[in-house]
């Protein structure tokens, strides 16, 4: 196993280790390479707990077609998003990211799964985030190059109008399948990605110190621009991950949790997990 494989394993089984509770019956399941080894800790979790849970009494939610392959494989029952019972939060959903920046707003969509990503999210009392050292940068589109957004495929070229020239990313594009780049990858929802760069987002405390947003050049606060993003017509979900988390969401009285994650477990380079 890689430094980095080993990085990931490490992080989510602490994760799972301080966050799943034997009372726990619904909890969410996100997407990409992490989730593997989040899976493989709460198997071997449950089974070594006294006396073993059955997972057979948990109902297990993947954001999409590789998370539910996941659960399937490892002997998991998956339970389509839209099969809770109405108005049920998950117990938890444990999920990765692309990038984490130092108040813990993320960046997800990489693996094209961030709308079911998202509604699992907010539909879960609490965010675990798990990612390796790759991830963690002091603010947004540090690292990353640009942000995720799911468009309906009719409104697609209107959307990248307006985001380069209205909201100053520069060159943003609808993301392509495989390394042929042929056609537009389609996400689950039979929708499109368009990947937008702009520059290192800024943080509350940033505006507080004087930067100042300008967005002529696309210079924007995190939760600004996830705003404007999502008001644009045929935008259907914004890979931006901010605002409330889910334990500050129901403290003020939410019936939902919040974009968020309350904790985020990161697996270092030497072993270690912060």
């Amino acid at each position: 196993m890689s430094d980095v494989e080993s990085a990931k394993a490490s992080a989510a089984q602490r994760a799972v280790r301080e966050n799943f509770q034997p009372s726990h019956k619904n909890i969410g399941i996100g997407s990409g390479s992490t989730i593997v080894h989040v899976v493989q800790a709460l198997k071997a979790h449950l089974s070594s707990l006294q006396p073993p849970i059955d997972p057979s009494t948990i109902r297990f939610v993947p954001t999409g077609y590789q998370s539910r392959q996941v659960l399937i494989q490892a002997g998991l029952t998956p339970l389509t998003f839209d099969s809770l019972p109405a108005g049920t939060l998950m117990d938890v959903c444990f999920d990765g990211a692309d990038e984490v920046d130092s108040d813990l707003n993320c960046i997800k969509g990489g693996g094209a799964c961030l709308h079911q990503e998202k509604l699992v999210a907010t539909h879960a009392r609490r965010f675990v985030c798990v990612a390796d050292y790759r991830k963690l940068q002091a603010r947004l589109l540090s690292s990353w190059p640009s942000v995720p957004i799911e468009v309906e495929p009719l409104a697609v070229g209107a959307v990248l109008q307006q985001l380069a020239h209205e909201l100053g990313s520069t060159g943003p594009r609808i993301r392509q399948l495989g390394s042929e780049k042929v056609s537009p990858l389609k996400t689950d929802q039979d929708n499109f990605i368009v990947d937008a760069p702009f520059p290192t987002l800024l943080l509350p405390q940033d505006l507080t110190a004087g930067m100042a947003p300008d967005p002529r050049k696309g210079v924007w606060e995190v939760q600004a621009l996830a705003r404007e993003i999502k008001q644009i017509e045929g935008v259907l979900s914004v890979g931006i991950f901010s605002g409330e988390n889910g334990d500050e969401a129901l403290a003020r009285g939410s019936r939902m949790g919040g974009q968020k994650p309350v904790v985020v477990y990161f697996g270092m380079q030497d072993g270690s997990v912060e």
